[in-house]
């Protein structure tokens, strides 16, 4: 299933892409696409919904978040073995992992604001990993079980206040509307193989990343095993699992940052696409 939200922020509504292309509303079988909605359990009760007997919902109506109520947004860092080689690192011996606040989180094809004082806003295309069943110190061959889907995310970062700035990686990372995901929650029965999708970024119209999760340092199995053995993990919790080469900030030989009025348009094979205008802060 691909699984959407539609309408006005704060107040979309829970869908499901159909099989003949139109939208339709689930909002008389869940009440949103969040927490226990995503269990096993949840997306049963979806699964036998008549979905051409739910009403029809206006495509035209904004797209919003594929996941509501995100308790927690966890990030991995360089886990493309190419890309921690733009940035001039070393591949780590154990996944990087981060928080990305949750108010970042916003639409796919929501404006991109700029923050205030930004001069190195990146963008980063990546696999969003999303959980569908509590997980606390599972092992890697049983993790792929508390997986509910996987959705296109854009982890963009300011790269100033990530990096030359003292600190966390956090505050590089977490400004409003710096976490979009989606179009689609696409569930896990759909995904093959997680670690084969072909993903690529374009800035008006330049292809700037052309990777695949084939490349990853640590699979989703492994990444999620391994916070699970940190922290648990619940039903609707999102884990962006790092980006491929590509990135602004590794262009040679001098740096390219987002620009306002530049449009970004990014996705992942099977899972959709993204596409997003970049805006100053007013």
């Amino acid at each position: 299933m691909k699984l959407m939200r539609i309408g006005n922020k704060g107040a979309e509504k829970p869908a499901v892409l159909h099989s003949d292309g139109t939208i339709r509303d689930l909002s008389g079988v869940v009440d949103d696409i969040a927490g226990e909605v995503l269990t096993p359990d949840g997306l049963a009760a979806i699964g036998k919904a008549d979905l051409a007997e739910l009403p029809q919902l206006d495509k035209s109506q904004r797209i919003g978040p594929c996941v509501g109520r995100v308790g927690k947004f966890i990030c991995v860092g360089l886990n493309y073995a190419d890309h921690a080689a733009e940035s001039g690192l070393n591949v780590p011996k154990e996944p990087v992992i981060f928080m990305k606040a949750t108010s970042a989180i916003c639409g796919p094809n929501d404006d991109v604001i700029i923050p205030r004082n930004s001069k190195k806003t990146d963008w980063e295309v990546e696999l969003g990993v999303v959980i569908g069943k509590e997980a606390r110190y599972v092992d890697e061959a049983d993790a792929l079980d508390h997986v509910a889907g996987y959705c296109v995310a854009n982890d963009l970062s300011e790269r100033e206040f990530q990096i030359e700035r003292s600190g966390q990686w956090v505050k590089g990372k977490s400004a409003d509307t710096f976490g979009p995901i989606g179009p689609w929650l696409v569930t896990r029965d759909e995904v093959d193989d997680p670690q084969d999708l072909a993903m690529w970024l374009e800035v008006d119209g330049h292809r700037y990343q052309n990777g695949s999760t084939k490349t990853m340092v640590f699979g989703v199995a492994h990444v999620v095993s391994y916070i699970s053995q940190f922290m648990s993990l619940q039903p609707g919790d999102i884990i962006s699992t790092g980006t491929p080469p590509g990135v602004g900030m590794g262009i040679k030989p001098e740096p390219v940052y987002l620009k306002p009025g530049q449009t970004m348009r990014l996705g992942i094979e099977g899972l959709g696409e993204q596409t997003q205008k970049a805006k100053a802060w007013a």
